[in-house]
């Protein structure tokens, strides 16, 4: 029964903590409230928390008690931060102009972030100059705030982040020359060298977001610090 009950307690908070209900850093019930609303033993009560934190979702501190945790940034091999990040670490004036957002059903290749995506094009700037174009694609299966969400204020990366916690991410570098609508955006010569960065995420296996992001060739650089692989 004290299994059952477990399992149930994971999912509740598993769902409030996906759904947005509860935002990174909100604070959870402690063990006590959870044994008075589960009709729990605190073991099991202590055991949910513990499974759901192994996971990534919460952080246990001692004294401070349970918080819904705040998504990585970055990668185990390759730190790329969310673009408004990047420019206001080189210390520019970040801003962006969202240029199209629409919602609509995903394509065969699109299918693996879910039935209804948000689709955004969207300029990203640096002290007022073009810094990057992006492209982004959001499942409403694992982000459905976002249909409400005003990404004309807060970027959509910006908002994923504070938002939708991942847990596996996959990024593609690839070098592309600039086409006519790129090249506008961007201020560039149709044909310029540019940076493309290809991201996608998921949560527990469900897709989150698809984004292409391009940069001018001598706007963008990647830094990676390795260790010799042991023997």
């Amino acid at each position: 029964m004290d299994m059952v009950i477990h399992r149930r307690i994971e999912s509740d908070i598993e769902r409030r903590i996906l759904s947005g209900e509860w935002r990174p850093g909100h604070r959870l019930p402690t063990e006590s409230e959870l044994m008075a609303e589960y009709g729990c033993a605190r073991m099991t009560a202590s055991k949910a928390m513990s499974g759901l934190a192994a996971r990534g979702l919460v952080t246990r501190r001692r004294r401070a008690g349970t918080i819904v945790a705040h998504p990585p940034v970055h990668s185990a091999a390759l730190a790329i931060p969310d673009i408004q990040s990047e420019v206001e670490g080189r210390g520019l004036a970040y801003a962006h102009r969202l240029l199209t957002r629409r919602i609509r059903d995903a394509e065969a290749e699109e299918a693996w972030l879910g039935v209804q995506l948000i689709q955004l094009e969207t300029v990203h700037l640096a002290d007022g100059a073009p810094f990057a174009h992006e492209r982004r694609l959001i499942s409403l299966a694992a982000a459905p705030e976002a249909e409400s969400a005003d990404f004309a204020a807060k970027p959509a990366g910006s908002w994923l982040l504070a938002h939708t916690p991942w847990t596996e991410a996959e990024h593609r570098i690839s070098a592309v020359g600039a086409d006519t609508v790129m090249a506008r955006h961007l201020l560039l010569p149709p044909g310029s060298a540019c940076l493309r960065l290809e991201r996608r995420t998921w949560r527990d296996g469900q897709g989150v977001t698809w984004a292409f992001q391009t940069f001018p060739g001598d706007a963008y650089d990647l830094v990676a610090r390795f260790q010799p692989t042991k023997a």
